[in-house]
């Protein structure tokens, strides 16, 4: 049987309590024949800061780079408030993604039957809710140059953030989103805003070209992206693919999330290129953030960092067979009435993060 190799980097806050319930998860796969796996753990966000001085090591970055995948909980927290921009947690994240390519961040937003009175919205939108976003992840704002703050004579001071998009960058994710489509209801909807920026205008310009080239057989959409947060709230279920830029990405996965009842729910993935041997660069991480306010009480949803594995298992190693039977231990537990504090509600019994986990691995092993 083949061994993958998984670097585990729990980070900050909650991260270390979830990322504690998928080692459950792996050891169990492991004993029950359907995968070995050589796990590895390190530091990355304030975690590294307090013991390397910055976000991620180079050695880890090295650890990273070797691994057939990561795992990753969350980044940052108010106590690093104080640390130099260049050296706050999120740049550790921001690294990874950048030295790995990992340019494809995959957000299923799927609402779970039994989650459906958890949304905000009324159960009729969302039950069955089941869509894909898939955001370009190492172009756009966050990452082009220039980037800063200057002052003016005045005394006064500019903040200068850079939207870049090149045609490859725009070509690579729209192929990913149209490749995806085709193994879902064949759907694509892609947002930008093309009518007030020219990397909109691109945009949509290489999207409609890759379409008309490669994918006739995928039905292609275009949406302003303003509209596009406004829609997934008036009827989130007319979107199968969603396919936008790494900023509008970053605000409508957010959006999309809370369809399903909590940031706690939901799983992602960063895939770099398909190399020369076939295999890809891949980050997993769950949706939700470091969430320090809860940190250590056991208050935590592990749901969104198993489903990470579970993507894992199906993206990096062609595990299909084993993402569908943790996947299915997911909506069999919450079908039993098990939730943590984020998803519970009337007549469903409150349990803890570890408690979640132990109850998806029994369901595993029924």
């Amino acid at each position: 049987m083949t061994s993958y190799k998984l670097l585990l980097l729990p980070g900050d806050g909650i991260g270390p309590e979830v990322m504690a319930e998928v080692e459950k998860v792996v050891a169990w796969l492991g004993n029950a024949g359907l995968a070995t796996f050589e796990t590895e753990i390190d530091l990355v966000g304030g975690a590294a800061i307090d013991v390397h001085g910055k976000p991620l090591a180079d050695a880890t970055l090295a650890k990273a780079d070797a691994a057939d995948a990561i795992l990753l909980g969350a980044v940052g927290g108010p106590k690093w408030n104080g640390v130099a921009y260049d050296i706050r947690p999120e740049a550790g994240l921001l690294r990874l993604r950048k030295e790995l390519g990992l340019f494809a961040n995959l957000r299923p937003a799927i609402c779970y039957p039994a989650l459906a009175e958890a949304s905000a919205l009324k159960p009729e939108l969302v039950e069955g809710l089941d869509m894909m976003i898939v955001r370009e992840l190492t172009g756009g704002v966050y990452f082009g140059e220039p980037k800063e703050i200057t002052t003016l004579p005045d005394g006064s001071k500019r903040a200068v953030d850079t939207q870049v998009y090149t045609t490859a960058e725009i070509e690579r994710i729209a192929h990913v989103a149209f490749d995806l489509a085709r193994k879902r209801l064949g759907r694509v909807a892609s947002a930008e805003k093309n009518n007030v920026m020219k990397t909109g205008v691109l945009w949509k310009e290489v999207v409609t070209r890759v379409h008309q080239e490669h994918y006739a057989d995928v039905e292609l959409e275009h949406v302003l992206a303003d509209n596009c947060a406004m829609q997934l709230v008036r009827r989130p279920k007319q979107f199968d693919v969603l396919v936008t830029d790494n900023l509008f990405g970053d605000v409508l996965s957010d959006v999309a999330a809370m369809l399903t009842g909590s940031l706690g729910m939901l799983p992602s993935a960063s895939l770099g290129a398909i190399d020369a041997k076939g295999t890809r660069k891949a980050l997993y991480e769950p949706v939700h953030g470091s969430a320090p306010d809860i940190a250590g009480k056991g208050f935590a949803n592990p749901i969104a960092m198993i489903g990470s594995l579970a993507m894992c298992l199906r993206y990096s190693f062609g595990l299909g067979v084993a993402a569908d039977r943790v996947e299915a231990a997911i909506t069999r537990t919450l079908a039993s009435g098990a939730r943590t504090r984020d998803i519970a509600s009337e007549g469903t019994k409150v349990i803890s993060t570890a408690e979640m986990g132990d109850a998806i691995v029994r369901e595993l092993a029924a």
